[in-house]
């Protein structure tokens, strides 16, 4: 690299008052669209309809909108529907507009900010539908209230048609119908899966909601009505459908505080895999948050209490939170008012108290659940344990170049091992029992001895003890290794 150093170029002209932009109105949403929706590629673009749904949903959540409907129409504009309240049309005292004028036209308008409106929701910024205005090429948006239908138009932020009536309903709620401006992303076609996946979600998160979505681009265009009265007992129970259970039912933690609430469930598998996922006020938190930390520092520490009281963990064993969430699925869902997120975007969640509310929730419920259910307990424990080891034996794979298993064809930890240290050292060999050992002897092998006879692994057990010391010595026979059975 060049060490000489970049001249930069000055700037003629002076640096004064005429040099700062004030943006008006949604000027600074279309200046710089990352801001508000994350990118202007494929992902920007559908979030523009989960801000959309998102106040739907936020009806939802405030005891009034039971149906939402998604369309993805021809030319893929998008239609949302709900059965709320409908945006207010009256009056807004501070500017003297139509309310519903003010929502779509004014960046940080809504009623989420401790008016009465919302207790809890998902839209805490007040720019959601405002931003999905300023994105469109146009953007026209329904109001059924009071008996009448009120309509409303919009280009690129700019109002096109002042708010007026245009005819008598019996309904309630918004349907607002948008396209995309395609001077502002980089592709217009929506995935029917990616929106699909998202509505199941909030379907799921909201039990008793019913969401349907729509492909209408085409004759045979999927459709797909959800609803799932179990709440996210059912979404654990459906993320787990091709697994296998360590126990039927998914465990359900529910507890409040104020005006907070908190709901768990969670279920194990026999896999490998830790699958957590995290909601404040049915927004995805993909980083997590507080909610999170509150979960996983009491799981850890239920599941070391409890091994601990009955002697199924000794002396100063302990399983860590890794451990504990080996083959673990979960669901955690709060609601609570005035939802700090980082971002717009709402990546991550930051309200301390919320820790202590989940923590609390879980330590209380999860140990009544073990107490009453000792057998599921003792399942999900000795899994924990089973994982703790298998990451003591998946560093030891790492250090040496071939590993050889001896397990026998009952030994379900055994071959449950030998599959986690496969993952880290591709040359791990599994063979039935000790005997074997010198016909399938490879120069610097390290061996492991795993015992059927016992649930908890016994590592260099008795039956090849004798042989280990042997098997460091160098060993003439190197013509086996592809024999092995892996």
């Amino acid at each position: 690299m060049s060490e000489e150093l970049i001249e930069m170029t000055p700037v003629e002209q002076e640096y004064d008052a005429s040099q700062i932009q004030v943006l008006e109105g949604l000027e600074a949403v279309r200046k710089r669209p990352g801001m508000y929706i994350g990118s202007t590629s494929v992902s920007g673009l559908h979030h523009l309809v989960y801000e959309i749904v998102d106040n739907a949903i936020d009806e939802a959540l405030a005891g009034y909108c039971k149906h939402i409907t998604v369309t993805i129409n021809p030319g893929d504009t998008i239609t949302v529907t709900d059965d709320g309240r409908g945006i207010p049309v009256d009056i807004q005292p501070q500017t003297g507009r139509p309310a519903l004028e003010v929502v779509y036209t004014v960046l940080h308008a809504g009623g989420k900010f401790g008016g009465g409106g919302y207790k809890v929701s998902g839209g805490l910024h007040g720019v959601g539908a405002s931003v999905v205005n300023a994105l469109s090429e146009w953007l026209t948006v329904e109001v059924h209230k009071e008996g009448k239908i009120y309509q409303m138009k919009f280009s690129r932020g700019n109002i096109t048609q002042e708010m007026r009536v245009i005819g008598q309903t019996d309904k309630h709620g918004t349907t607002v119908t948008f396209k995309p401006d395609p001077e502002m992303f980089d592709t217009l076609e929506y995935d029917y899966d990616t929106l699909h996946t998202r509505m199941r979600e909030q379907a799921f998160l909201n039990g008793g909601l019913h969401i349907t979505i729509t492909d209408a681009r085409s004759e045979k265009g999927e459709s797909d009505s959800m609803c799932y009265e179990g709440g996210i007992r059912e979404f654990v129970t459906w993320i787990n459908r091709n697994k296998t259970a360590l126990h039927i039912d998914p465990i359900y933690m529910v507890g409040s505080k104020d005006d907070s609430i908190a709901e768990i469930a969670m279920q194990y598998n026999d896999g490998f895999n830790e699958v957590l996922v995290s909601f404040a006020n049915d927004i995805h938190t993909p980083e997590g948050g507080m909610h999170e930390t509150g979960f996983k520092t009491a799981l850890t520490r239920v599941l070391n209490a409890y091994g601990t009281k009955y002697g199924i963990i000794k002396g100063e064993d302990k399983v860590s939170g890794e451990d504990c969430r080996e083959g673990l699925t979960a669901i955690i869902s709060v609601k609570l008012p005035e939802a700090q997120f980082e971002g717009q975007t709402k990546q991550k969640l930051g309200n301390a108290y919320i820790r202590t509310l989940v923590d609390g929730i879980v330590n209380d419920q999860l140990t009544e659940y073990f107490e009453e259910h000792p057998a599921t307990a003792k399942a999900i424990l000795e899994k924990a344990m089973m994982a703790n080891r298998a990451r003591e034996l998946e560093d030891f794979a790492r250090s040496v170049d071939v590993l050889i298993f001896v397990a026998g064809a009952n030994s379900s930890n055994g071959h449950y091992l030998f599959e986690y240290c496969r993952k880290v050292q591709p040359r791990t060999y599994l063979i039935g029992n000790a005997a074997e050992l010198d016909a399938h002897w490879v120069e610097g092998a390290a061996t492991v001895g795993i015992s059927g006879a016992t649930s908890t692994p016994r590592w260099l057990m008795e039956e090849v003890a004798g042989r280990l010391t042997a098997l460091r010595q160098p060993h003439t026979d190197t013509e086996h290794p592809t024999t092995l059975a892996s």
